[in-house]
């Protein structure tokens, strides 16, 4: 039954165009070429744009377009929403690639464009997974220099990928959603029949995630990306769009500075900033400072006369003693320290808690009880 609510959803879950605003043919130099159905028209005509065909671990074969940028230092994976494909998303893809100056990969989901297949949630998880072994091998782009974004469902296949990447540069949340069945109902429970199910995955993330909402969203509502946000190991700050909505986040101004600033703090961020960072939200104590331990005992613990003992190892000597800095024998016998005092049993004098710099009797020189 949870296999059958399942598959149910997966079918409410994904619109693909129909028909596919793209198709592929072979171009004079042998490569492939992406070609408007409408017009008729490559959809690039210049070199920046690589089309490659993609053959997935369930046996589907997905369209991806790689678009190089000569000032870029990272790449940017592009996961996108519902109901389009890479034919509609390229003009958006070249303002993105020039605004930001990365590279920029995105590819189209089994059974969206010209993939093959039929789409479901394990194919969506198939398909970014293969995408990022092909800029592994291809491209040579490395975990480190890699940022992923996911928009709407894409938040679903880039959490997933993310959840696997300890040493991952970023990830950008845009539209995102919790999980399926909470865009239908605010469910406060994962069910087995759910689909997407970034809720229990962003803790698992370990890169800074960046979190972009429109507040006026009637697709998927905005406690979905705040959330998310609250929820997310390495939080960055978040982009509320004011009066913004789930598919126009795009043409506000704030949209494009606040990611340009995101990726530029992303490029500049170093493995001692991150630490310092993650030190300073978790608030942990500095490392107190602890005297090397010698095997060789010091000259104050060779000394044989009768002076006070060392606090710490309760060897002799005037002054304090660092042989044994972490005796774990020693434990302090008063209650109220330093008030405390007891009387030396030789001369009847008070003297001071062990706890104190002079834990012994000034006049007779002995320990006392």
């Amino acid at each position: 039954m949870g296999c059958l609510i399942s598959h149910l959803a997966s079918k409410l879950a994904f619109f693909p165009p129909s028909p596919p605003t793209y198709s592929l043919k072979n171009s004079s130099d042998g490569k492939l070429a992406a070609v408007s159905t409408a017009s008729s028209t490559p959809v690039a005509d210049d070199g920046s744009l690589d089309v490659i065909l993609i053959d997935t671990k369930r046996g589907n074969k997905i369209v991806a377009f790689y678009l190089r940028n000569p000032c870029a230092r990272l790449t940017l994976l592009y996961s996108h929403g519902n109901a389009v494909d890479l034919g509609q998303l390229f003009d958006l893809f070249v303002q993105i690639k020039a605004n930001l100056r990365v590279n920029l990969i995105g590819y189209d989901y089994s059974g969206y464009g010209a993939s093959t297949g039929k789409p479901s949630e394990l194919n969506t998880y198939a398909d970014i997974e293969d995408v990022y072994e092909c800029l592994q091998t291809e491209y040579g782009v490395s975990q480190e220099d890699l940022i992923l974004y996911g928009q709407s469902v894409g938040s679903g296949p880039t959490l997933h990928l993310a959840a696997k990447l300890p040493r991952l540069r970023g990830v950008v949340l845009h539209s995102a959603i919790l999980s399926g069945l909470r865009v239908v109902c605010r469910s406060r429970f994962t069910l087995c029949c759910d689909i997407f199910k970034n809720v229990d995955k962003i803790q698992k993330v370990k890169c800074p995630v960046l979190v972009i909402h429109g507040t006026e969203d009637e697709v998927v509502n905005w406690f979905h990306g705040n959330g998310l946000w609250k929820m997310a190991t390495d939080p960055y700050e978040p982009l509320w769009i004011k009066g913004g909505g789930h598919c126009n986040l795009e043409l506000y101004p704030d949209y494009i500075r606040h990611l340009c600033k995101y990726v530029k703090e992303m490029e500049n961020i170093t493995t001692e900033i991150r630490l310092r960072s993650i030190r300073q939200k978790l608030r942990l104590p500095k490392r107190p400072y602890t005297a090397k331990v010698s095997s060789t005992p010091k000259k104050c613990c060779r000394i044989k006369f009768r002076r006070p003992k060392c606090f710490e190892c309760f060897q002799q000597s005037w002054v304090r003693c660092f042989c044994q800095p972490q005796c774990p024998e020693w434990q302090c016998k008063c209650s109220k320290c330093p008030e405390w005092q007891s009387k030396c049993p030789e001369c009847g004098c008070m003297c001071s808690c062990p706890k104190c710099w002079i834990p012994g009797c000034l006049k007779c020189l002995c320990w006392c009880n």
